[in-house]
């Protein structure tokens, strides 16, 4: 039993040495990919959604996503506008102070929504928003695995597991794979208030934006049935000066945005 201490101590120190060798804590590690997601300077970029059912697209939608830093809060406002389809071309959702308004022009009115509702396929409200993860989640290290990304490619990350720290967090839980040194976000497992695994993303598409390497896609894919698939394409990052007016709901019907 003497001998069986030391070595389950060896065990445990070899199950953590690369997270010893880079020296960083579990939250350390997400905010460092909290800065390969996103940029901290105000920017727009462009999201394609497209659904798949069974390998064959379903419905598609066009975004075009606004977001700044708030520094007094560490989190992120967001102006989203809908491009296409035509029907919704024009209609508004702004997520600002943890709130979720949703604004069409043709009626003038804006309603309180949800994060969590969906928009389309797999992705919901949340999904399309600049998430700060170290600010919303408390993280602990679960240890280190070599998993596939997207394209079926090894990658040797950090596994993690986030609680939610305050009402704000999108999603109750999340598993979350981040690459060793590179700090790309790899792969993440969403889990409702029940606990049940909703769903499963793989970051995809990394390329030199706005001065470094980020992902520029994810793939979600249905927890129970795995043919329901929705991708989420970025494009045209662009810094750009984001008025503060932009993020009170009254300011909704005023706002005009190309």
């Amino acid at each position: 039993m003497n001998r069986l201490i030391p070595l389950l101590a060896i065990a445990a120190v070899r199950a953590l040495a690369p997270h010893l060798a880079f020296g960083e804590t579990a939250q350390e590690i997400i905010a460092a990919a909290d800065q390969v997601r996103y940029p901290g300077h105000p920017f727009r970029v462009s999201n394609n959604l497209v659904e798949y059912i069974d390998g064959v697209p379903r419905n598609r939608a066009m975004l075009v996503v606004f977001a700044k830093l708030d520094e007094s809060t560490d989190q992120f406002n967001d102006v989203v506008r809908f491009v296409e389809p035509p029907r919704d071309q024009g209609k508004l959702v702004l997520f600002a102070g943890a709130k979720m308004w949703f604004y069409d022009p043709a009626s003038r009115a804006s309603v309180r929504i949800s994060p969590q509702q969906r928009l389309l396929g797999q992705a919901s409200n949340g999904d399309v928003l600049t998430v700060n993860f170290a600010r919303d989640y408390k993280a602990k290290l679960l240890g280190d695995e070599t998993i596939e990304d997207a394209a079926r490619q090894p990658r040797d990350c950090w596994h993690l597991d986030l609680v939610a720290a305050s009402d704000d967090a999108i999603y109750n839980r999340v598993e979350y794979w981040v690459e060793h040194g590179s700090h790309f976000p790899v792969k993440m497992r969403y889990y409702s208030d029940s606990g049940r695994l909703l769903k499963i993303a793989y970051y995809r598409n990394i390329e030199n934006v706005l001065g470094r390497q980020r992902p520029n896609g994810t793939i979600l894919v249905d927890a129970v049935d795995d043919k329901h698939v929705t991708t989420m394409a970025l494009s045209d990052w662009r810094l750009q000066e984001i008025p503060d007016s932009w993020f009170q709901r009254e300011f909704l019907p005023h706002l005009e945005v190309n």
